[in-house]
């Protein structure tokens, strides 16, 4: 399929009311407003296409983009590629997901994301946390620096109620991930979560609490579920 397949398929498959959903959520113009589930099939038909994946995140519709993610051919994407999607994921789907998802399950993941958390741009520290939180979920501990992690843990606790929404959030979910996937931090991750209290962010005008890291550890420890690795983080 053609770049300009594809965007005609999208436009097809866009509905007015999704798209206002997407963009009270932060989403922004250009995009079509298509369902996740709409995307699918697309996705199954191309599988991965490497550059297929670059010349759709560079229409800049928001629709296209999230699908260059799905089918990105992540080990071949380079720092260069990854640098250039990390500055245009200006919407909190793009740094908290297509990125992060893409980075984590490329060569470059780790390295990028310690570079993306010390941005002054909110979007692209986001992106680096979330890309930490995707990076635990799928490799296995003995591939991990665990010392470095448990220093991520106490500059989350020290820092978070300072950062901005997006980088709240996306660090409360990289508390979140170390609990569940990294079972010799779990007690860290929960000690941390206990010591910096109820974060509240506003997500574009609303107001909310974020998941409670402690319950959400606590459901998947319950559900026998700590220390299962994915397969992958794309969804």
């Amino acid at each position: 399929m053609t770049v300009k397949e594809i965007m005609a398929r999208l436009e097809s498959l866009g509905s007015p009311q999704i798209k206002n959903i997407h963009l009270k959520h932060g989403i922004k113009e250009p995009l079509f407003g298509v369902k996740v589930s709409d995307l699918k099939p697309i996705q199954k038909q191309i599988k991965k296409d490497y550059q297929l994946a670059k010349d759709l995140y560079a229409t800049g519709n928001a629709d296209a983009m999230y699908l260059a993610g799905l089918i990105a051919d992540d080990k071949k994407m380079t720092k260069k590629d990854l640098q250039s999607w990390v500055k245009q994921a200006d919407s909190d789907t793009l740094c908290g997901y297509t990125v992060p998802w893409v980075a984590a399950e490329s060569l470059h993941g780790y390295e990028l994301a310690l570079e993306w958390i010390e941005s002054k741009e909110a979007h692209i520290a986001a992106a680096g946390w979330s890309t930490l939180s995707n990076l635990v979920a799928l490799k296995p501990d003995s591939e991990l620096d665990l010392k470095a992690l448990k220093a991520l843990l106490a500059r989350v606790g020290k820092t978070i109620h300072a950062s901005a929404n997006c980088v709240k959030y996306n660090m409360n979910n990289f508390i979140i991930s170390v609990g569940a996937y990294v079972t010799p931090l779990t007690e860290e991750a929960i000690a941390t979560a206990k010591k910096m209290g109820v974060v509240k962010v506003d997500m574009h005008g609303t107001a909310r609490e974020m998941p409670d890291a402690i319950a959400y550890i606590k459901k998947i420890e319950d559900r026998g579920s700590l220390g299962k690795k994915k397969k992958t983080v794309k969804c």
